[in-house]
């Protein structure tokens, strides 16, 4: 279980970068009059594929792991962390990744596809990043979140 807490840890960063570089794509063609091509799908791909690999390693760290005590009292920080809010605003977050890449899949034409790309993105991003349990954070203090 620790290689696996490690690999999701480490693999938030890749896919921070690819949801970032997907984003920044789908505003780059809203903006621009470019096609959309395949390498832009693929960015947005990469980026998907990367958050359903980082659910599944979750819910496995979820159910057999040892950082989400489920007879833990709400009235813990950490274990309330864990138990619900990383895990459902990480779920929400990728279920809005994935409805802009299946939404901007079936527009029918390239400025859709970008803006789908953009905007669900954006806001998966937006709720992934509050969800991340971040070192810095107050109730991490006394707790051995790392940065990978």
């Amino acid at each position: 279980m620790e290689a696996l807490s490690h690999a999701h840890s480490g693999l938030r960063w890749v896919l921070l970068v690819l949801v970032i570089a997907a984003i920044i794509k789908g505003f780059g063609g809203i903006s621009g009059n470019k096609p959309f091509s395949a390498g832009d799908k693929k960015v947005a791909l990469f980026a998907l594929i990367t958050c359903h690999l980082q659910l599944l390693i979750g819910l496995i760290l979820y159910f057999f792991g040892d950082a989400v005590s489920f007879d833990a009292p709400m009235s813990n920080a950490l274990a309330r962390f864990f138990l619900l809010e990383h895990s459902s605003g990480m779920l929400l977050g990728i279920i809005l990744v994935t409805i802009g890449y299946s939404t901007a899949k079936r527009a029918d034409n390239d400025k859709k596809k970008f803006r789908r790309i953009a905007i669900w993105y954006t806001f998966g991003l937006l709720i992934i990043l509050g969800s991340i349990p971040w070192p810095f954070m107050e109730k991490f203090k006394n707790a051995s979140i790392g940065w990978f």
